[in-house]
């Protein structure tokens, strides 16, 4: 008998799909992911119960509905190495509801979308089990914590394909650069409504709605239905003369949002968001000293804008 599967033998493809719902057939040398914190749901299902009746006690079977997979994984933040190459976790924020736009040798900028979402496909094989999600979509959100990796947390929906035996793909990984932690000297920017404060944690988190959807006499899909982008900051307490935040939180007042994170043109990313609202303070104490704890609302402006991240 062939001893159990090895959990830490894990290879995750992703590669965008040409059209919805047909494998674009990721390979291990171009599409592999280097992730942690890889979680894969490989059935997500929704029943109905038989209910029947019958002259004995006892349970009746469920009949699946839906079948669909959910696929979580962390990604380091880093560049491709090359200021206008897109990083390798591009094809991943794209199927996140992000256009990617690339200005040869300079940049390439995710900004989000409202329609003519992208759509990818994952494989995962666990030491020789193949899953695979198909059309898959997704939300994100991003974690800059002092002294830190800085990382995207991505989670995916995908159609599902019956399970089969697969080889372990070899991987080819060197698109995936090293990144650099979150610190005073990597991120050499922090602008919260103008204010340059002194920043121990920001959190990110697009927030795309995303539904499974499969009815009679149509196809199945998976679909981003909305994004209700929001965050949260921990950053060191200031008197009101240098920053008044409780004016601002109390009169809804709302500022642009600008992080830079990376010294080195080809490891730079920048977050940017035009209109952001802090809202619910508190205070916290850390090494003792005062630190002000907010939730952030990240709003459009002239719409598709409230979240870009670019790589530079």
């Amino acid at each position: 008998m062939a001893g159990g599967l090895l959990y830490r033998n894990v290879a995750v493809l992703f590669k965008t799909e040409v059209t919805y719902g047909t494998d674009p057939t990721p390979t291990g040398v171009a599409n592999a992911v280097l992730a942690s914190e890889v979680k894969l749901s490989p059935m997500e299902m929704k029943t109905v119960d038989r209910n029947l009746i019958r002259p004995f006690l006892g349970n009746s079977d469920k009949l699946p509905t839906q079948i669909y997979n959910r696929l979580e994984m962390t990604l380091e933040l880093a560049g491709s190495g090359a200021a206008g190459t897109a990083p390798a976790m591009g094809p991943l924020l794209k199927a996140c509801g992000f256009a990617e736009t690339t200005s040869a040798g300079v940049s390439v900028a995710y900004a989000p979308v409202s329609s003519a979402f992208s759509s990818g496909a994952f494989h995962f094989n666990l030491d020789g089990v193949l899953h695979k999600g198909l059309g898959a979509r997704g939300t994100v959100s991003f974690s800059l914590k002092n002294n830190e990796r800085p990382v995207a947390k991505f989670v995916f929906t995908g159609l599902f394909v019956a399970v089969a035996d697969g080889a372990l793909p070899a991987v080819t990984l060197t698109s995936w650069k090293t990144p650099l932690p979150c610190n005073r000297t990597n991120t050499p920017t922090f602008l919260l409504h103008g204010y340059a404060g002194m920043l121990d944690d920001l959190q990110l988190d697009v927030a795309n709605d995303v539904q499974y959807r499969g009815l009679i006499g149509g196809g199945e899909f998976v679909r981003i239905v909305d994004r209700k982008p929001k965050g949260s900051v921990l950053m060191e307490a200031v008197k009101v003369a240098d920053k008044d935040w409780w004016t601002s939180i109390k009169d809804v007042t709302t500022g642009a949002l600008s992080v830079i994170h990376g010294v080195t043109a080809g490891n730079i990313v920048e977050f940017a968001g035009p209109k952001v609202q802090v809202h619910t303070p508190s205070y916290q104490e850390q090494s003792g000293i005062a630190m002000l704890s907010a939730q952030l609302e990240i709003l459009p402006n002239a719409g598709n804008d409230e979240l870009v991240v670019t790589f530079r």
